[in-house]
């Protein structure tokens, strides 16, 4: 009878790597024989289960044998001689010693051992990028409005300039690295619980280059960059928002020895304004006028972002309670030419006495 290893490790016949991989991470996690303690008939069932979903994912992850599967299902002589969990490294009542294993943090350093014994190797960097680094500029309302530049200036890694960022004399030559014999990466076998494997590490000693070099960078000491100072241009445009976010690429820290630099990140605070409220890309503004005005139709004049001000005249019939709009005369919308409205909240002032004569007016008015 056919093994449905697609049923095994729960994914469908359309499955991709990716999904093999983490279906296999997350039941080898699940029914990994160390979970039994010491119950000798749980341990049993357990390792049974571990090695079925793992002939299940040495099929189904390599190509070839996954084509040959489909065609023509698993052979009941299927051989687990040569597999990396053919044996385990225990038998069935043994306990568990965890000073074995010390090496591992947790179960994710193990299956990264796992995974690099199955050839999948995962590819270590040698030297640190640069971090990003991020800074809070702070601007004025009108500074939003028409847009600004400014200067940054802060202390970070740079890149060592005498010696071009390398970390070492190149004409001072190099000789093959004593710990990986010059090919820049090392054996190490490592025992877990399912089982003893190799991995290929980077060497810590040349870094994964294989050689070191006769004679380090006095500057920098053989990282490449040295602490400094760096400055910044950066362009604010009109409309830009608060906390939005200015991407510098490249303007981070300097990497270890010709790695790539971090990028800067700067976050625009706008200052609150001491007439203007900003609403998205509105602006609101409060203005006191009298009963008196607003009986007269008297115009209003209204400061703007811009410095100007405008005379406007408040239209018959309008409702005091809302607020009026004034179109075109709010910021900037950012990435485009168009620009808010002005919004003007009218904050009606009566007056403190009324002449009889003023009265006789009011109530003559035509409601």
């Amino acid at each position: 009878m056919k093994k449905d290893y697609y049923k095994i490790l729960g994914v469908n016949e359309n499955a991709s790597q990716e999904e093999i991989k983490k279906a296999f991470y997350k039941l080898a996690h699940q029914y990994h024989p160390h979970k039994a303690g010491k119950d000798e008939g749980r341990f049993k069932e357990l390792n049974e289960k571990f090695k079925e979903i793992n002939e299940a994912y040495q099929t189904l992850s390599d190509s070839k044998k996954r084509a040959q599967y489909d065609r023509f299902g698993a052979t009941p002589d299927f051989d687990f001689e040569g597999m990396p969990f053919s044996d385990f490294g225990f038998s069935a009542g043994a306990e568990f010693d965890p000073s074995q294993f010390s090496d591992f943090t947790d179960l994710g350093d193990i299956f990264d051992a796992i995974f690099e014994g199955l050839g999948v190797r995962q590819k270590r960097r040698t030297y640190k990028r640069g971090s990003d680094l991020e800074f809070v500029q702070e601007i004025r309302l009108e500074e939003a409005f028409r847009g600004a530049t400014k200067n940054l200036k802060f202390k970070t890694f740079l890149k060592c300039e005498k010696c071009k960022g390398k970390g070492y004399d190149e004409k001072s030559g190099f000789n093959k690295c004593s710990v990986c014999g010059g090919r820049g990466e090392i054996k190490e076998t490592k025992n877990t619980f399912f089982g003893s494997f190799s991995q290929i590490k980077t060497c810590e000693k040349c870094f994964g280059t294989g050689q070191i070099p006769n004679k380090i960078c006095e500057a920098c000491k053989g990282s490449g960059r040295i602490l400094g100072e760096r400055e910044v241009k950066i362009q604010i445009l009109p409309g830009v928002k608060d906390n939005q976010i200015i991407k510098v690429s490249g303007m981070g820290e300097a990497g270890e020895r010709q790695t790539a630099e971090g990028d800067l990140y700067v976050r625009i605070k706008i200052k609150p304004h001491q007439i203007f409220e900003r609403i998205g890309d509105n602006l609101k503004i409060k203005k006191e006028v009298s009963l008196i005005d607003l009986l007269l139709s008297k115009k209003l004049e209204i400061p703007t972002i811009s410095g100007n001000k405008l005379a406007i005249e408040i239209p018959a019939g309008f409702d005091i309670k809302k607020d009026l709009r004034i179109p075109g005369e709010g910021m900037p919308i950012f990435g485009s030419y168009g620009r808010g409205d002005l919004l003007v909240e009218l904050e009606v002032k009566t007056p403190k006495k009324i002449s009889e004569k003023i009265k006789k007016l009011l109530e003559d008015m035509p409601r």
